[in-house]
Parts: C-alpha cells; sequence; structure tokens
C-alpha cells in the first residue's frame, strides 16, 4: 500500500498526538498510584517489574550513607570524588566550608544523574533519600533521612567495579581531602575534654623559602616523598610507619621553620609537645595515642627537658622524680608496642646540643634522619635576598660573600636587618654594617682569649 506525501500527517500533528500520549500515560499512572489500592497494584504490577528487572542488563549498587551507627567511608568518598565530576547539565549542587578546610566543598544534590566514564565503562550516579520514621532511641532522633547512593552499570562490568573503580573512588577522594585541607597546629591542653587543642597553621615557611643548604633541602624533600609513597612496604618488613628527624643547631637556625614547611609541604598536621607540661609517661601514652595519623609531632629542645638527657641518670636515681617521664618511657612510645598504634607519622625532634642526647635516641628508628641547621652561608642569603628584598643579584653581594665566610650569623639576624629597610641598597649596605661589626667583636674577643691563655702560661712557669 503506497502513502502519498499528502495522506501522511503533518509534523505538528505527529507532535499533538506524542503529547497526549504522554500526558495521557502520565495521567494513568497517577490514578493507578493514587486510587487503586496498594495490595492490588503490587499484585498486578510487582511482577510485571521483577520481569523488567530480569530481562534489564543493568546492575545497580546501593551505597547507604550509614551502617547502622557509623558512617559509611565509601559514601563519604564517593560524594567527594562525584562533587569533582559535575557537568553543564547538572543543576542542583550543594556547597559548603568546614574550618579545617582551605576550599569550598562542592557536592552533588539529591535526584540529580551524574555520569561519570572509567576505562570506557559508563557509570550512572543518582543521590536519593528515605524519611526515617520516628524512634525512641536517641541516637536516631537526630537523623530524619537515609542518604544513599545508587551506582548503576552492565553487569558485564560488576568486577571491575568492585574490585577497580571503588578503590580508585576511595583514593581519590582521600588525595582531595589532603588538597582541601588546612594544616592545623595543636597544643597539649589539660583544661578542655580533649588533651589536644587546635588552631589553624598559618606559618608561611615553605622549602622555597628555607634558607639551608639545597643538598640538604633536596636529601630532606626526597626523604619525605619516599615516606609517604611506602605504607606496603613498612607492612612487609613488619614496622611502624613512621620517620624521625633530628634538628641540630644553634639558635636562630630555622629548626622550627623547617618543621612548618614540612607540615605545609605534607599536609599533615602538628602536635607541638612540651614534654615540661607532660605529668608522667601514662599521661605521654595518651597524648600520643591521641593525636591523629598523617601528622608531625614535634618535640623542641630535648636535650633541655628533665629525665631524657641520659639514662644514667634515670638508673641511679639522681634527678628523675617517679612522677615524671622517663627516658624510657619516651623511648617505649616512640619506638616500642605503642607507636604501633600510628600510621603515617613524623616525629620531629630540635636541639641546640646533639652532643647532650643519650645515645639511644640518636638511633635509626628513632632519629632516621639528622639534620646540622648551621649558621647562614651565601646560598641561604641570596634565598632571604629574594624573600625580603625581591632581588636575585647586586654589586653588594661579593663583599657580603667574603663577609659570610668570616663571621658567623644566623639566618634570623640576617633576616632581621634584610628587613629593616625595603630599599634594597639601604638594607644591603645595613648587613654590611653589622656583619662587619661582628667581625670586629670576634676579632677583640680571640685577642682577649689569647691575651687570657698568655697570662695563664705565665703564671703557671712562675709557680713552676
Amino acid at each position: 500500500m503506497m502513502f502519498s506525501r499528502e495522506t501522511l500527517p503533518s509534523d505538528t500533528a505527529v507532535l499533538s498526538a506524542v503529547a497526549s500520549l504522554t500526558a495521557s500515560a502520565v495521567l494513568l499512572r497517577t490514578i493507578a498510584t493514587d486510587l487503586i489500592p496498594t495490595e492490588i497494584h503490587d499484585y498486578f504490577f510487582s511482577p510485571l517489574s521483577k520481569l523488567s528487572h530480569r530481562l534489564s542488563s543493568q546492575l545497580t549498587v546501593v551505597i547507604e550513607e550509614f551502617q547502622g551507627l557509623t558512617s559509611n567511608t565509601m559514601f563519604d568518598a564517593a560524594n567527594i570524588y562525584l562533587g569533582t565530576k559535575l557537568s553543564s547539565s547538572t543543576r542542583r549542587i550543594k556547597v559548603n566550608k568546614l574550618d579545617k578546610d582551605e576550599q569550598l566543598s562542592v557536592t552533588v544534590d539529591r535526584n540529580q544523574e551524574i555520569v561519570n566514564l572509567f576505562q570506557n565503562v559508563m557509570l550512572k550516579w543518582i543521590l536519593q533519600s528515605t524519611a526515617i520514621k520516628s524512634s525512641s532511641s536517641k541516637a536516631d532522633t537526630a537523623r530524619t533521612e537515609l542518604r544513599f547512593f545508587e551506582l548503576s552499570f552492565h553487569k558485564k562490568h560488576k568486577d571491575m567495579v568492585l574490585n577497580v573503580y571503588l578503590n580508585h573512588i576511595l583514593e581519590q577522594a582521600k588525595a582531595i581531602k589532603e588538597e582541601r585541607k588546612a594544616v592545623r597546629l595543636h597544643t597539649v591542653d589539660y583544661n578542655g575534654t580533649d588533651y589536644w587543642s587546635s588552631v589553624a597553621l598559618n606559618h608561611p615557611a615553605t622549602f622555597d623559602t628555607m634558607a639551608m643548604d639545597e643538598e640538604m633541602k633536596m636529601e630532606l624533600m626526597e626523604d619525605l616523598n619516599r615516606f609517604v609513597s611506602r605504607k606496603d612496604y613498612y607492612r612487609r618488613v613488619g614496622k611502624a610507619w613512621k620517620r624521625g628527624y633530628l634538628f641540630y643547631g644553634p639558635p636562630g637556625t630555622g629548626k622550627s621553620s623547617l618543621a612548618a614547611a614540612m607540615a605545609n609541604y605534607l599536609k599533615f598536621d602538628v602536635y607541638d609537645l612540651e614534654l615540661r607540661k607532660v605529668q608522667c609517661n601514662s599521661d605521654l601514652r595518651r597524648l600520643l595515642i591521641g593525636s591523629a595519623n598523617r601528622s608531625i609531632l614535634v618535640i623542641e629542645d630535648i636535650d633541655c627537658n628533665v629525665g631524657v638527657q641520659n639514662r644514667e641518670a634515670e638508673s641511679e636515681g639522681r634527678t628523675v622524680e617517679d612522677d615524671k617521664i622517663t627516658l624510657s618511657g619516651l623511648l617505649n612510645v616512640i619506638d616500642g608496642l605503642w607507636s604501633s598504634c600510628w600510621d603515617e607519622r613524623i616525629i620531629v625532634f630540635t636541639t641546640k646540643h646533639k652532643d647532650r642526647l643519650d645515645p639511644a635516641l640518636l638511633q635509626p628508628g628513632r632519629m632516621d634522619l639528622h639534620i646540622h641547621m648551621s649558621y647562614c652561608t651565601f646560598n641561604g642569603f641570596k634565598t632571604l635576598a629574594f624573600n625580603y628584598l625581591k632581588i636575585e643579584e647586586h654589586p653588594l653581594f661579593g663583599e657580603i660573600t667574603e663577609l659570610l665566610m668570616k663571621v658567623q650569623a644566623t639566618p634570623a639576624k640576617i633576616a632581621g636587618q634584610l628587613m629593616k629597610n625595603d630599599n634594597a641598597e639601604i638594607a644591603l649596605q645595613n648587613l654590611i654594617k653589622h656583619l662587619h661589626n661582628k667581625e670586629t667583636r670576634h676579632d677583640q674577643d680571640e685577642t682577649t682569649m689569647q691575651q687570657e691563655e698568655l697570662k695563664l702560661e705565665g703564671t703557671s712557669r712562675e709557680n713552676n
């Protein structure tokens, strides 16, 4: 049977008929839902629904927000991950910012489908929710709904999704959280409900701004990168995943700033532990167990803390009180069974006098890498000059180089001189004057010492 062009319905008529049929279908569905009793509805439509599911090639994975009273890590990871996969077709998103985050957190809202392509597999996500019936349990009263993700994909990709894709989401979410995280400084607080109180660590120190030997700086950065990437290695060899560093040198050489630079580099929180505030060994254990993973524990001036300088005093009972921490107590926490409670931890010890420390503290596993923070070199000075004056070269650099070879000046002292004037010429002239004064005082001190030594020799001869 042949149809002429004149007998075919127009485009307008076709669209009108389709719209009419769609409206009729919606109306019939509404009537069926609202007017037909639930029992009859389920009797007729449930078999059809089951048949549809059997014929479908799609598999749906449900990821609930909570498992009982415990939050579901997989849900939280999916929520973070999908926030980075929003497209132009997404109509509703949610935005929030926590005090501990540096950036805004964007997540998907309910009933918004997100399509993610992974290894050429189409994966469809949608956030759903169901109301929670009121319960007499206090734990349930604060929660009015249960949110869950539905992840749909072709059932032939089940193993890849469960074994690869979901693990990929967990890893990506962890990286995103670390990137957003604001580094915090924790201090001991016995008055609060917790042993630690914290504030945002706004210390600006970075490895680029540190005035230290470049080779030593690169060695430290490589050591840190190797440490954070060796989780499986530490498990395989049966060692706690931790690393210890000793920064030693005179005051003003940047030991504390280096610890802050490490924290900013790794995005690790800092726990500042002042041992003099710790009452006993058991308190020390509670404090260290109460600190978080992926953190840096800083113990400054370890040589000045009573009880941890030398085990001889402890064994002889000369200066160690029973209610104070001891060296053995500290060693047990940082390198004994208690250290296995940690993961991805760094311990930084600082001291002005390395020679005063007990050899037991200096062993690998406790202080793995020793870094000497010395007086300022010319390379360190150039870093400071760029930081404070924004200059890389200057005619006065030659004279400053010669003076730094003769005079011992800490980076802190040099930085103090450079901060006195924004004009590079004037600031450098002031620094040169300061270094000349130090050189003169140094020569005078050496002359005085030589004269005193000669007097002592003369007295000794007279007595003989």
